[in-house]
This record gives C-alpha cells, structure tokens and sequence, in this order.
C-alpha cells in the first residue's frame, strides 16, 4: 500500500489511504498537498484557521507541486492541493480533478549564495562563470528559472537538478555550489544559512500561487473553507511577512 508523508501542525505523521474523515472528537480532518516554497509560512495560516473554524483539524503533505499533482492524480488522501506555479494545477483543472481554483499570492525568483558569497556574484551574468544549481525542469521554480534563463539570454549548464528548492537550498547551505536559483520567500525562511542575491523586476519572472479543492474529497466542504481563508486578510499577511506578494 502507497503511503504519503503527511506534516502536521504539531509533528510529522504518516497517513495512509485508510486516514479517517472525522477525529475522536468529532472534527473534521483535512490534508492539504502545498508546494514546499511554503513549508514556512502554510502551518502557521494553519493554526489561523483551526483557531477561527475550531471544528476542522488541518494536515499538511509538503513537497514539489508537480509531486503533490501526481499523488493527487493516484489517489493520495488530499483534500485541497496549494500549488506554486500553474504548470501543476492546470493538468488537475483539464482533467477535471479539482474545482474552486483561487490565486492567493505571488513569488519571484532570486540567486541564492553561500554565506560570504565565495564566488562573488552579483547578478545575472555572473552565472555563467560559477557553478549554479536549480531545481528540475517539472517543479515550478526549475520551470521558473529555465524561463528567467530564456528572458535574459543565458546560456547556464547547472551542476545539479534538485527535486525541489529545499533541496537546492541545501546545496548551497553546504557550499557545493556558488549559487542557485529559488524564490524570494525560500532565501528569507532560510535565515542567515544562505545569502540572496535580488534579480531586478524587469529581469526577473513571477510564479503565481494557487489552491483548490481535490474533487473526490470526502471532506470537500472543509476542504473548500481552508481554500478561501487563504485568500482573507489575516492569511494574505502571514503570506506577506514570509515575502509573498499579493497575486497579479
């Protein structure tokens, strides 16, 4: 039996395919699929919206949008998927798989560096001459970089293809490479484990984030409610302090 790891609020659980809808005390759970650029910031609107709806319990499954897709595609125990970048969610939406789609931030891309900035990197068109990793071309922000590579006219050999940004994060966190491309939000969650390098707006490309229930949810209506809270005020500045911005 296929089991997917599930990250709560408070721990780290696996849930399999016989995961119950509702909890000894009668709420109701839900497992939410988010990309891992909100690894972050996602449990905290989370215990947000357990506190204002105290009847739904809220999981979450973290991971590259293009992996959460494929377990939703096979029949994963997820009730509202929270995607970065479309290139994900619109496979799901053509295939009829989930409804009520909402945008709910943006994030823009940024070179990531080891601290002290060994290879000394500016901007842009000091890639060509330092090794740089990026995610795989399927996840959104390996989808993002490849399209900021095409906007400015580089010509990048990386040195790695990494899953997800997590993982391109550790690359450089153990300096095995002179920089890599992830979002803005990954480099401030990181701290001070890498330094960013800001890519001018008229250089850089935007990635839209967006949610939507999983049409063959039991637990559609939770589901449903989660999906609109990340669109109110009190997420939209949760979302704004990790370094999200509004959709566009």
């Amino acid at each position: 039996m296929k089991r997917w790891r599930i990250v709560g609020i408070l721990g780290v659980m696996a849930l399999g395919v016989t995961a119950c809808a509702s909890g000894s005390s009668g709420t109701t759970t839900i497992t939410v699929g988010a990309a891992s650029s909100l690894t972050t910031v996602l449990p905290t609107i989370g215990e947000d919206f357990m506190r204002e709806n105290p009847g739904i319990t809220v999981r979450f499954s973290f991971a590259a949008s293009s992996a959460i897709a494929e377990q939703i595609t096979q029949g994963a125990p997820i009730d509202a998927f929270a995607s970065a970048g479309t290139s994900s969610m619109q496979p799901l939406v053509d295939a009829q798989a989930v409804t009520d789609v909402r945008a709910f931030a943006s994030n823009s891309l940024q070179i990531a560096v080891p601290p002290g900035n060994p290879g000394a990197v500016a901007g842009l068109g000091d890639l060509g001459r330092v090794t740089v990793v990026i995610c795989q071309e399927q996840v959104p922000c390996g989808t993002a970089t490849l399209k900021l590579f095409a906007a400015n006219d580089l010509a990048i050999e990386p040195v790695s293809l990494e899953p997800d940004v997590r993982s391109v994060l550790t690359k450089i966190e153990t300096d095995e490479a002179d920089a890599g491309i992830v979002y803005v939000t990954d480099v401030l969650a990181a701290g001070g484990t890498v330094m960013g390098i800001d890519i001018p707006a008229e250089q850089n490309v935007t990635t839209l984030l967006q949610a939507a229930v999983v049409k063959d949810s039991t637990r559609a209506t939770a589901a449903a409610a989660f999906v609109e809270y990340l669109s109110g005020a009190q997420a939209r500045a949760r979302l704004a302090a990790a370094g999200f911005a509004d959709p566009t």
